[in-house]
């Protein structure tokens, strides 16, 4: 499947702008996860957001950091957006829908979108660290799993990696 992986140091893309020609709904999406990111950030966590639509453009689940919150390691943003969704439909499989995060995933997180059958993964800042999605591995293009799925990077990468720097860099001047 086509990668587009994050530009590192451009600016955000806007409407038609991005490499998949970003729509209002893929910007409005990226919007949803930041303000997710943003309720992260006030309980402590590592501000990332995400949110899951449906193949028609609704909002099937929303979710933020939360692994400091719930005693979980697996408490990720995407995680806990892919709950939400899987259980609003009923399903563990959510064929035609759209994951849009605003940190590239992690190895956990992308098994997670692969085992959902998810169409596209959207994020905005790349993760020269853990990312999963071209930063460090390109997990979703293993032929040998079972499902592949589209994966978009860039989407207003300067705000996803702005509050991400911004709650580092808080971090690093607090004592202790």
């Amino acid at each position: 499947m086509a990668e587009h992986p994050a530009p590192t140091g451009q600016a955000s893309q806007e409407a038609g702008g991005g490499p998949d020609g970003w729509t209002q709904a893929d910007l409005a999406a990226m919007r949803l996860a930041l303000r997710q990111a943003e309720l992260a950030r006030g309980l402590g966590e590592v501000p990332v957001g995400a949110v899951v639509v449906d193949a028609q453009g609704e909002v099937i689940g929303l979710g933020s950091n939360r692994t400091i919150a719930d005693s979980d390691p697996s408490s990720h943003a995407e995680i806990v957006a892919l709950r939400q969704a899987a259980a609003r439909l009923g399903n563990y499989r959510l064929p035609g829908a759209s994951l849009y995060v605003t940190l590239e995933p992690c190895p956990m997180c992308v098994g997670a979108a692969l085992h959902a059958r998810l169409a596209r993964v959207v994020y905005g800042a790349a993760d020269p660290k853990t990312g999963a999605c071209g930063s460090v591995i390109r997990l979703h293009e293993h032929r040998q799993l079972n499902h592949q799925t589209r994966v978009s990077g860039g989407l207003l990468a300067r705000e996803c990696g702005d509050i991400l720097r911004d709650f580092f860099r808080e971090r690093r001047r607090k004592p202790g």
